[in-house]
């Protein structure tokens, strides 16, 4: 079969997988592989794409079944024959030529296109989607109608804050509305979300979500990482210092002796894997030296250097040899 692309394992998940552990594995995968991440790497732009195909496609109910029956119509190994739980238009699979034929049907693809990697012209689809536009299969032989409803874009910025939270979000659109939307816990940029009815005639809205840099926090993978400094005096005698993290301020302990660039963990501080799991905060230790200190502070640090025993050169000096 031409062009034939196994979405389970795409995926990584068995044929049986659930709606949840499809969206879960789409969702850790589209955060790897996502451009943002990989700037410049072809292949991992070919993942992404395909992670959004499968995803728009094995989320769907009715077009996964589709899907399932086609790839038992063409005998691939691995799957097998299922009595479909849905019902659909009657499609001939054996006219659409090769499997880009069938998915082009299956998604409604249409209007303006874009080269594909195979070379042919396919609608892009929203790869980065977690609610793909609804569209059900068509037969050959029913005749489209006209209307007036047409889906629309916007972009939405969002601090990341926010996007970790969610919650009530008043959105003003380029034709002038405004409308408060309930937005989820957890988004990442190049997601899309669905506004059913908001677009124009009464058409479907998607949101494009752009995620601001954050002056503290940065966001890789699931997990937020952040640099906190600490004094010379609690790196060396180790302290418990307050952190920020998304949820609000919490206590770290620092072990004594902590050296710059030491990282340490705070589990379960990240960001939303799924419903019930989250990532990690990994905290970079810096030291920080203060740039004016009092007459006392003054003393006492000239009464340490005078009795320290630490020499942090020392195996700079053991190994240089001048040149003769």
């Amino acid at each position: 079969m031409q062009n034939f692309r196994n979405y389970f394992e795409i995926l990584g998940v068995s044929q049986g997988a659930s709606a949840a552990e499809i969206k879960q594995a789409y969702r850790q995968l589209a955060r790897k592989y996502h451009p943002d991440l990989n700037p410049g790497d072809k292949a991992a732009e070919e993942q992404f794409k395909l992670l959004g195909e499968a995803y728009e496609i094995l989320s769907d109910p009715e077009k996964r079944s589709q899907y399932e029956q086609y790839s038992s119509f063409w005998n691939q190994k691995g799957f097998r024959q299922q009595v479909s739980k849905f019902s659909f238009n009657n499609l001939d699979f054996g006219d659409l030529g090769d499997f880009n034929s069938f998915v082009d049907q299956l998604l409604n693809r249409r209007g303006d296109v874009a080269a594909n990697r195979n070379g042919r012209s396919v609608d892009p689809p929203p790869y980065a989607s977690e609610t793909a536009p609804p569209r059900p299969p068509q037969s050959r032989q029913s005749s489209a109608r006209p209307s007036n409803r047409r889906d629309a874009e916007a972009s939405l910025i969002v601090p990341l804050e926010r996007a970790y939270a969610g919650g009530q979000e008043r959105i003003r659109l380029e034709d002038g509305r405004a409308i408060e939307v309930d937005m989820p816990p957890g988004m990442v940029t190049g997601q899309r979300i669905r506004l059913k009815g908001q677009g124009i005639g009464g058409g479907n809205l998607y949101l494009r979500i752009e995620v601001e840099p954050h002056e503290f926090f940065k966001l890789v993978d699931n997990d937020i990482f952040c640099r906190v400094p600490v004094t010379p005096s609690e790196a060396a005698l180790g302290s418990t210092i307050t952190v920020p993290t998304l949820d609000g301020p919490v206590q770290l302990t620092v072990p004594a002796g902590v050296q710059p660039g030491k990282r340490l963990r705070l589990a379960d501080r990240g960001y939303p894997i799924g419903r019930d799991r989250r990532g990690d905060q990994i905290v970079e230790i810096d030291i920080a030296v203060p740039p004016q200190i009092s007459d006392r502070e003054r003393t006492l640090y000239q009464d340490l250097r005078a009795i320290e025993s630490f020499d942090p050169r020392a195996d700079i000096l053991r190994s240089w040899q001048p040149v003769s």
